[in-house]
This record gives C-alpha cells, structure tokens and sequence, in this order.
C-alpha cells in the first residue's frame, strides 16, 4: 500500500508539477505581484522574440509563435517558478545554421524544416527527463560552454551587421567571410537612413538601461524608432527595411511534418541544441533556486523544456529555451510562481489577436540593435582567464572551442562536439596520471609533501600517496611510480601506500597490487597500506588479498604501519619521524649494494613483462 501510494505521489508530481505552487495564487499579494512580473517580461519578449526569429532565419512573428503557448508550459511542466522560456539568441543562430544548408536547396521548406527541429528537440529534451538522464548534460563541461557562447555572440553580432549598415551580401560557406563580405560592402554601399535607426536604437537600449534600470530599455527603443518610422515614412520615402505585414490571429495547430531524409542532419543539431538549450535554462534556474531557496528538480525541468519544444512545434513555433535576460526580469519584477509566465504567455496571445498592425513599421535596423545589445553580456572572457588559474588544461580547452566554433560556423555544432572530446579526453588523461607525492613528517609532526618541502627521508621506509582511484586507466601508472621510487632507494625494506584518496578499485589495480606486492616480496620489500577506506577493504578481503602473507600489510594509520615497520626493522632507538641513511642499521655502506639493487629491479620489470 505504502508503495502505490508512493507511485501515486511521483506521478502526480511528474505529470503536475504546478500543483506545488498554484495553491499560492490564492494570496491576492502573490497573484498581483506574478500578473505584473508576466506583464513586464512580455513587455521585453515581443520585441525580443521577433528579434531571434529574424536572427534563426525566420520571419519576425514566429518568434511571438515562439512566445505564446510554449512560454506557459514551460513553467507549468517545470520544476522553477521564475525560468523566463522563449526565443534565445544562441538556439536562434544554432537554428539558423542547421537550416541554411537545407534551404539552399529547399528554400519553400525552411519554415517547415524550423518547426521539426522544435519537435525533434522536445522529444529528445521530454525523453531525457523521463529517464532522468539529466547527467548527459555534464558531458558539455563548463571550459566547453563558456569557448562556445562567446564564440556564438561573436557570431550573432556580426551576423547582425548587414541588416544595420543596410547593406545586402550573398553567404559565403564560412561567416568570417561573409562578415568580411558585408565589410567591405558597408565602407562603400552604407544605407545612412538605416544606419542612423540602428545607431539610435543602440544609444536608447544602453541609455534608458544606465539611467532608468527597472523601466524595459528594450521595449522604449523599439517604441520610439517605431514610432519615428512611421511618423516619417522611412519605409518608403526612405527606403529603409521594417518587419511589414504580420498575420493577426493565433498560431494554428499544425501536426509537424517530418522529412526522414533530412532526419540525420536535423538530429545531430537537435541533440546539440537540446544539451546547449537546457544547459543554458538549467544554470540560470540553479542560480535563481539559490536566491530564492526553492527546489530545483533538473529532470523534471528537462520536462518541462521538452514539452515546451514540442508544444511549440504544433503551433508553428521553433525551438526555445530559458532566457537569462528575460529570466533576471521576472525575478527582479518580483514573481513567485510560474503563474507570472503564464500571464507572459497571455499577454503575446492579445498581441497577435489585437495588436499586430502596430508592428508594422519596426525597423529591420532596431531588431538588429536588439540583438547586438542582447548578445554582448554574453562574451565573458574572465571565467578563460579564471579556468587558466584553476586547470590549464580547460583554459586551453575552452580557447580551442571557441576558435573552432568561430573558423567553422555555420556548422556550430562542431565546435561543441571537438570540445566534448577535448574535454574527455582531458580527463580521461587526468585520470590516467592522478598526483603522486612522497610524503614525510616535518617539524610539527605532520605529514608533507618531502620534496616541496625539503623534508629528509627514510633509506628503508618510503610513503607514497596515490591521488585517484586506482583503475585499468592508471594501474600502469601507479606500478611504475611505486617501482622508480624503489630504485631509487636501494636500502628500501617497506613501501607503504597512504591510501587515503583511492576511493576505488577494479579488477585491474587488484591484479596489479597482488602482482606487485609479490615481486617486491621476492626482493625483501614489503608493501604496506595505510588509511584504506571500508569498501576497498571488503574488496581486499574478498579477493584474499588482506590474508595469508598479506595479513599484517594494512594499517589504520600512515604512523601505525611505520611504528609496525620499524619494530620489525629493530629501529628501536631512532627517534621520530623519520631515521636518517647515517644512522640507519640497514645502511651498511656496501659500495656494490646499489648496482646490485638497480639489477634487482630489472628483474622485477622483465618479469612483470
């Protein structure tokens, strides 16, 4: 009983997630305050959604597709009350640069190609939140995402730069040339009416942003530039470029088609725009969940976004995602549940029944100040620099990617996938070669890395502290530091392991520890563990490893295994920490003992062999 009831409680809070937060809506403080967060986000979203969809490729008012039904369930099938869904700018370009091979040779299919990478999207996102197999999206390391999102800004910017110079160029298979196109056609060709918007509409943005924080800067500057539009015709008279026509009316459900031929290449990008899309939602819901100390479930926020996607798809949209920009808003306007996107949701619906003929006049100049403004926050250069501080190895990693994604764009996706696999194998090799440090006791009594620190060392005891599990992907490595430190050593009678990082083993580094311990017992050197964790003890156990002539080899302390080695040494009157070679009764001076010992453990590697 007990268990269906539990069942019960998963299902429901699977499939109604919003029974956590609805109940909240009946304090008249609670509603007000999400009514005028939803209102304030929309208020940003409209402009901004035709914005991306111009940015994906897209005429601008499937961006308010985008914006209408997908925004609510989101939030509604999500596990964060304040994650703004919508149209983003680095889905936007992903999308445009999936599609634009395609129209080159279907150019009539492209809005039909846009809305089943929306479905292919949310099936993959709904089907990952369903396995809760969230983890997949660890595989996009931080170093990746941080070389790829500045990269992508870069090229959202640039992309931008033909539509506010006025100037028309042909694609070129890579952007830098394209951009280097629309250069050298701007120094000549300028279309100074379009321009001057462009610049205005810059200046507004960044202006009422400095001035007048909580007043949406976006929405002012999309108003007055249309607004001067109109009143001077810039259209005709001017022959500057506006948004035109936009169909009144709610979207039409439409059953997405799929094209199986393309289904491969829309695959790989709907993967890639999946994991960069939800990576994207997911940290700023995480960073919001920590200010206002709510749960975060990340599989049920993939959920939510699949069901978005999807959603979107039937109702002529393509894919979304969570928008930090828009997400900050609904916070800072002070929403508490996701009822505030809801209304965000409803106010887009009133917008394309009823307002759509004051659209018309939106300069294509203003939506490219839009976006340029939007994406500029997005190039962050300091988490590089602080990734350099932290492992070199994923500031490089983070450089390559963000150069790669930027020599080979459109094809964006490969710069994720080279770094995914820069980033594996990074750690892969970390893994390979974890830290391995000789330890020794200093002044204080404490046990310290002897070579940093310059600590003398015992001729016949050796501690070694191995920095990692002990696996097939660096039992090798573990064999050969223990073997080069014994050769080094010729006096050497105890080896002892601070086992005290190794948290786990495999079949591989038991077979090597058994075999190693039993060539350096053939050369009279015992190897000792010190600090072994309960687990790897059991395994220890099992294997009969920790019995027979093993059984006096581990020890709760590194200081109870010296003790224990120095009472069979007969050390009895050296004191603490450690003897030295000149008093040590082991080193008897023999001028052959250590060319004999170098030959010794020659042996022990042939055999090994």
């Amino acid at each position: 009983m007990m268990m269906v009831d539990y069942l019960h409680k998963f299902i429901l809070k699977r499939i109604f997630p919003f029974r956590e937060w609805i109940s909240d809506l009946k304090n008249p403080k609670i509603l007000q305050a999400d009514v005028v967060a939803g209102l304030t986000v929309a208020l940003v979203l409209v402009p901004q959604s035709m914005a991306y969809a111009q940015l994906a490729g897209l005429p601008p008012y499937y961006g308010l597709y985008a914006s209408f039904l997908p925004v609510a369930i989101a939030s509604v099938f999500g596990s964060s009350r304040q994650l703004a869904t919508g149209p983003v700018a680095v889905v936007s370009l992903l999308t445009a640069a999936a599609l634009e091979p395609i129209a080159s040779n279907d150019p009539s299919g492209y809005v039909a190609y846009a809305i089943m990478l929306a479905f292919l999207v949310g099936v993959f996102q709904l089907s990952l939140g369903l396995l809760r197999m969230g983890v997949l999206v660890d595989f996009l390391s931080h170093p990746v995402v941080t070389g790829f999102t500045n990269a992508a800004a870069i090229i959202i910017g640039t992309s931008q730069l033909s539509k506010l110079f006025g100037v028309t160029v042909a694609s070129e298979e890579q952007h830098y040339q394209t951009v280097m196109n629309v250069i050298s056609e701007s120094l000549v060709n300028t279309h100074n009416p379009t321009l001057l918007m462009g610049i205005l509409a810059i200046f507004l943005i960044i202006f009422v942003r400095k001035v007048a924080k909580k007043y949406p800067a976006v929405l002012i500057s999309v108003a007055i530039t249309t607004f001067i539009s109109w009143y001077i015709d810039f259209e005709t008279k001017y022959g500057g470029k506006v948004i035109g026509v936009v169909p009144d009316g709610l979207p039409s459900i439409q059953i997405p088609q799929i094209d199986l031929s393309q289904l491969i290449n829309l695959g790989t990008v709907a993967i890639v725009i999946s994991l960069i899309g939800f990576m994207e939602a997911i940290s700023i819901a995480k960073a919001m969940a920590t200010q206002t100390k709510q749960r975060l479930d990340a599989d049920q926020e993939l959920v939510g976004q699949g069901l978005s996607n999807i959603v979107s798809s039937f109702f002529q949209g393509y894919p979304v995602s969570g928008s930090f920009s828009r997400s900050a808003v609904n916070i800072s306007a002070g929403a508490l549940t996701g009822f505030s996107s809801v209304v965000t949701g409803i106010v887009v619906g009133i917008t394309l029944l009823f307002l759509t003929p004051l659209l018309y006049h939106i300069p294509q100049a203003t939506l490219a100040a839009v976006i340029i403004t939007a994406v500029i926050n997005l190039i962050k250069f300091k988490p590089i620099k602080y990734a350099w501080k932290v492992q070199q190895q994923d500031a490089v990693i983070s450089i390559i990617t963000f150069f790669v994604t930027l020599l080979l764009a459109p094809k964006l996706e490969l710069g994720i996938i080279v770094g995914i696999i820069l980033s594996l194998a990074s750690y892969c090799y970390r893994s390979m070669r974890p830290r391995v440090i000789c330890l020794s006791k200093n002044t204080q009594g404490v046990f310290r890395n002897s070579d940093t620190n310059n600590i003398p060392k015992c001729c016949s005891i050796s501690v070694m502290r191995f920095d990692g599990p002990l696996i097939f992907t660096n039992a090798g490595h573990f064999e050969n530091e223990v073997i080069e430190r014994v050769a080094t050593k010729p006096e050497l009678r105890y080896f002892i392991v601070d086992a005290i990082a190794i948290n786990e083993i495999d079949a591989t580094g038991q077979d090597m520890l058994h075999s190693l311990s039993s060539r350096l017992y053939d050369q009279n050197i015992n190897l000792f563990f010190a600090r072994v964790h309960k687990p790897i003890l059991k395994i220890f156990a099992d294997t009969g490893y920790s019995t027979g002539q093993w059984k006096n080899h581990f020890h709760r302390t590194i200081d109870d295994a010296i003790e224990y080695a120095w009472s069979d040494l007969g050390c009895t009157n050296v004191s603490p920490p450690f003897c030295t070679s000149d008093v040590c009764p082991l080193n008897r001076g023999t001028a052959g003992l250590s060319s004999i010992y170098e030959a010794s453990i020659r042996r022990m590697k042939v055999k090994k062999q």
